[in-house]
């Protein structure tokens, strides 16, 4: 049997953490739940988080002592364990401050010294006090539940050797049939194993096991955007198809995420009224130093965030129709009500039906966050996540453990889902040198 012995950021992150140790023991130090209780009274999701898990400690309560044990669902047991002045002298003497952190860290050198239950490992997402925790000794890990190694993240795409036969069959009939372990949407290219020159690339369909063309983009292309690599044929195939209902699109700096989305966006509100409106947000994370609070109201309070977007709809509506004239400004689209810009802050209770809607930067959010957004979709409406796993600025998640390689891996494969990563920047060659080697 093993003891892990929980930090109060775990909790912060996953109140539902107790439970995912299968039938071993987990413990709380009596610090954790005072350092809870700070934080139950905030308005964001770590409130949230604290005021659940405050919770879910009282329904233990009401069960059994919280002190002598208290049977988990799982085949595990919980435990509060209270903290003794005595504890900190077993500590090195930098480390025996009257401090949280050391108090909790006193409580599992004391278990592990104690305890002939099993071994006793000490779970915080602080990498100083893991490194602390390791010094003294004892074994120290990151939560690792909600963590997606992104070397492994699913791209949405693949390669398939086949005949030059099957490369024919799918050109003359416009799809091949095709079993194998492929996920519903997923990108294939068909290469012929007998001349690598000759290939096509189509969309896998899961219910009819077959490989289909794409979507064929508008002889001018999307608001003026043609797809300039093979990753962005796939890219538009998912965003323009109204049976994909989610979809996210993760890459690198320049290769085109948000600009593919913006326009895709525009030509199914704008163009074919499919989606009633282009709805687009990101959440707010300064690079660097904060600027502080911005004057004016929510419109004049986003401005600065949302100048990437506005960035992306003006190079869109830089070009002229047919007629000659230039196209609408993206203030004419806000005016009509076919595009508006909203915070995240806000979508919590919301249902937003026949919407296009796009989440930039979603490498920024948590994985409840991401839930949280998804579930806010109402009849008709389609939502397009797009961000860069590497380049975060929310400091309570990483590359592995944010909300848009978390939603990524869990809904590969489904029907209404689809992936695609981008790996080519296209933005301008300094960009993409920049992208490659700073």
């Amino acid at each position: 049997m093993k003891i892990y012995v929980l930090d109060t950021n775990v909790l912060l992150h996953d109140p539902q953490a107790i439970f995912k140790f299968q039938n071993n023991t987990v413990i709380l130090p009596l610090t954790v739940i005072e350092e809870i209780d700070r934080f139950k009274k905030e308005q964001s999701e770590t409130g949230r988080n604290a005021r659940q898990i405050s919770r879910v400690i009282d329904g233990f309560r009401k069960q059994a002592k919280l002190i002598d044990g208290v049977p988990l669902e799982n085949g595990g047991t919980f435990k509060v364990a209270v903290y003794r002045k005595e504890f900190l002298e077993k500590l090195p003497p930098e480390l025996r401050s009257d401090q949280g952190d050391n108090r909790i860290l006193a409580v599992a050198r004391d278990l592990q010294e104690s305890s002939a239950e099993g071994t006793v490992f000490f779970i915080t997402k602080d990498i100083n006090l893991r490194i602390k925790a390791d010094t003294i000794g004892m074994i120290a890990e990151d939560y690792q539940n909600d963590k997606i190694a992104i070397e492994e993240l699913y791209t949405g795409t693949t390669e398939l050797s086949v005949s030059r036969e099957q490369v024919d069959q799918f050109y003359e009939l416009g799809f091949l049939p095709l079993e194998g372990d492929f996920k519903a949407n997923q990108g294939l290219t068909l290469i012929d194993e007998t001349n690598p020159s000759h290939s096509a690339i189509g969309r896998y369909d899961a219910m009819k096991q077959q490989v289909k063309n794409l979507l064929r983009v508008p002889k001018d292309g999307v608001w003026g955007i043609h797809p300039r690599n093979r990753e962005q044929q796939f890219a538009f195939d998912l965003l323009l198809n109204d049976d994909v209902q989610l979809v996210s699109l993760v890459g690198k700096a320049g290769t085109g995420k948000t600009l593919l989305a913006i326009a895709a966006g525009l030509l199914k509100t704008a163009d074919e009224s499919v989606y009633s409106r282009l709805l687009v947000s990101r959440p707010v994370f300064p690079m660097g130093r904060d600027l502080g609070f911005l004057p004016g109201d929510v419109e004049e309070k986003l401005a600065p965030w949302m100048q990437p977007i506005f960035d992306n709809v003006e190079l869109l509506l830089s070009s002229i129709d047919d007629g000659g004239k230039r196209k609408r400004g993206y203030r004419e689209l806000i005016d009509l009500g076919l595009m508006e810009i909203e915070p995240l802050t806000y979508i919590r209770g919301r249902s937003i039906p026949r919407q296009y809607m796009i989440v930039d930067e979603a490498q920024n959010l948590t994985p409840h966050e991401i839930k949280t957004i998804i579930t806010r979709a109402g009849e008709g409406t389609k939502i397009v996540l797009t961000g860069d796993p590497y380049q975060i600025d929310n400091p309570y998640v990483d590359s592995a453990s944010n909300g848009l390689a978390y939603a990524v891996e869990r809904l590969k494969g489904q029907e209404i889902a689809g992936h695609m990563t981008l790996s080519k920047g296209e933005r301008s060659p300094l960009a993409e040198l920049a992208a490659n080697l700073l």
